[in-house]
């Protein structure tokens, strides 16, 4: 058992899992703990459910995060759970498999055979990254292979950056990484060629442009040292941008019947993901997401800050919950309710014995 299963098992009380929970979070990125802390803080009761598989884990650190500026993602997750075990959260290394409404609670099953009763769902699974199929390329992501220019653009500046043209949105991404380096690359691979306006982009920028495909990439000692195209020609770079598409880790929510929808950029498809209001809310009432599930081009500052919205939202609609079922039980015939408030005028201090 390693280190982060045994601090996840053991913040679960020895007495075992709570009946039912307040929340489940499924999910334990900056989104996840950032809806967790919200709810323990809000005294709910709180279980993380997260399966260890974090988007951002081969990144050497958080970018645009204020006051974390740099930070391993490593290190911000475990600072995240101590703070939500700080309010009485409680964790369990596992992926959800599913989940389904059970009366007035969800009940969400877990790959080890196990499952969780709450009365809320938050889900923030995230996004898989599918890459493009070019030999060499997948070893390097995180590293060498790029997406985001504003979480990596910065440490690669003034290096030589190949654009690996997959889609319409290929020129775009090329100007963009332009102002990290003047030394920038875009290679045609298979996208359209670009027209005459977008050529005279480029050359106005002083991007150089590469007709043909790309066969695979090349490396020495673990770095990217060029890339081959099909003609056999070796054109050295530093670094390489894609264009993942980036696709909503919904299979969970299917089970609830929530399907994913296509994410759009400039007309072209760029992934998927699922709808919600702006709070974090569902077409299934009782289950909100939050992060990259449903906005997969936010930071992680932007996840983290969907996390807390998401959870505050869940608190208010849990006390709304509470407040028809307090409002119900007065107004009931006989109800315990009732009864004390008669006890107390009819007996007054007699009741308590004085």
């Amino acid at each position: 058992m390693n280190e982060r299963t045994e601090h996840a098992m053991n913040s679960i009380p020895e007495g075992g899992r709570q009946e039912i929970y307040d929340a489940v979070v499924i999910g334990g990125g900056a989104a996840g703990l950032s809806g967790a802390l919200t709810l323990g803080r809000a005294r709910r009761s709180v279980l993380v459910v997260d399966a260890g598989h974090p988007r951002n884990a081969p990144a050497d650190g958080v970018h645009a995060y204020l006051g974390r500026e740099g930070t391993p993602p490593g290190e911000l997750l475990a600072a995240g759970r101590a703070e939500v075990r700080g309010y009485g959260g409680e964790f369990i290394t596992a992926a959800a498999t599913g989940a389904e409404r059970d009366g007035g609670v969800f009940r969400v099953f877990l790959s080890d055979g196990s499952d969780l009763r709450a009365r809320r769902l938050l889900v923030t699974t995230g996004v898989v990254d599918e890459l493009p199929d070019v030999p060499g390329l997948a070893d390097l992501w995180g590293s060498d292979v790029l997406h985001c220019p504003y979480c990596h653009g910065w440490e690669v500046r003034d290096r030589a950056i190949g654009i690996l043209g997959t889609g319409p949105l290929a020129v775009h991404q090329a100007l963009l990484w332009r102002q990290w380096s003047a030394d920038v690359t875009l290679f045609v691979h298979t996208m359209d060629e670009p027209d005459e306006d977008q050529y005279e982009e480029l050359a106005a920028r002083g991007v150089s442009v590469v007709i043909g495909e790309v066969a695979s990439l090349e490396t020495r000692d673990g770095r990217l040292l060029g890339v081959r195209l099909a003609s056999g020609t070796l054109i050295r770079r530093h670094v390489l941008a894609v264009a993942t598409k980036m696709t909503a880790g919904a299979e969970l929510l299917a089970s609830l019947g929530l399907e994913p929808t296509d994410l759009e950029m400039a007309g072209a498809v760029i992934g998927s993901r699922i709808a919600a209001d702006p709070t974090g809310a569902t077409d299934v009432p009782g289950v909100w997401v939050a992060g990259n599930v449903t906005s997969p081009t936010d930071q992680v500052v932007a996840a983290a800050a969907a996390g807390v919205r998401a959870g505050a939202a869940i608190n208010a609609d849990l006390i709304a919950e509470e407040t028809r079922r307090a409002v119900a039980e007065r107004r009931a015939p006989f109800s315990a309710h009732l009864e004390r408030e008669v006890c107390e005028v009819v007996l007054g201090d007699r009741r308590h014995g004085l």
